[in-house]
């Protein structure tokens, strides 16, 4: 028989978190409709959507996790919210996000804080997807970031900004991956708890 304190122990799916960039994602961007189809996802809600304030971006990151409950999250950002989560996850070593995607990040040095950010592997496992035709951040500065974060890269080729105005819309590849993500979290879940179970007879 396995022991009360571990039969009892919650099975937590994963859930979205969805951190926009600047000037919020309207309805008819990618991360809207990704949204859309996780029931029990949030989304985070910036004070100021206009000013590009790293620190105030990621502290709301951390505050909106505190309010939503206990992870694990996966986290979908775009733009300038990829450097918000670079730089939550940088800030919160306990973080309940456990992995990240990263969509069409911003470029650092366009706003001066490449120096908030990590410069070492993220704690999570994160994908960044790019662009050849991105005006905010160039290919081989993405790359270079994502070597830096220890991020797997995806390249969508000519896709602008990846957003509602280059025609993302439904982003398929976001939702695959987020199932993906979630069920890897779920089956690493299932280790751990059959791990403990079987601790708790060796003592």
């Amino acid at each position: 028989m396995v022991p009360a304190f571990v039969a009892r122990q919650p099975r937590t799916a994963a859930r979205l978190l969805v951190v926009p960039g600047l000037n919020d994602s309207g309805p008819a961007h990618w991360q809207s409709w990704l949204q859309s189809l996780h029931r029990h996802s949030v989304r985070v809600v910036q004070r100021d959507w206009s000013t590009p304030d790293l620190d105030r971006w990621a502290a709301r990151i951390g505050s909106t996790l505190e309010r939503a409950g206990p992870g694990p999250w996966i986290a979908a950002a775009h733009s300038f919210g990829c450097l918000a989560v670079a730089r939550h996850l940088a800030l919160r070593p306990d973080s309940p996000i456990s992995a990240a995607l990263l969509v069409a990040p911003a470029d650092p040095d366009k706003f001066g804080v490449a120096g908030l950010l990590p410069a070492q592997a993220l704690p999570v496992h994160s994908t960044m997807v790019t662009s050849d035709t991105d005006p905010w951040m160039t290919a081989s500065n993405a790359r270079r970031w994502a070597q830096r974060w220890g991020s797997h890269t995806v390249n969508l080729g000519d896709a602008g900004h990846i957003n509602s105005e280059a025609g993302f819309g439904p982003l398929p590849f976001a939702r695959r991956w987020i199932t993906a993500m979630a069920q890897r979290l779920e089956r690493s879940q299932r280790a751990s708890r059959a791990s403990l179970a079987e601790w708790s007879f060796a003592i």
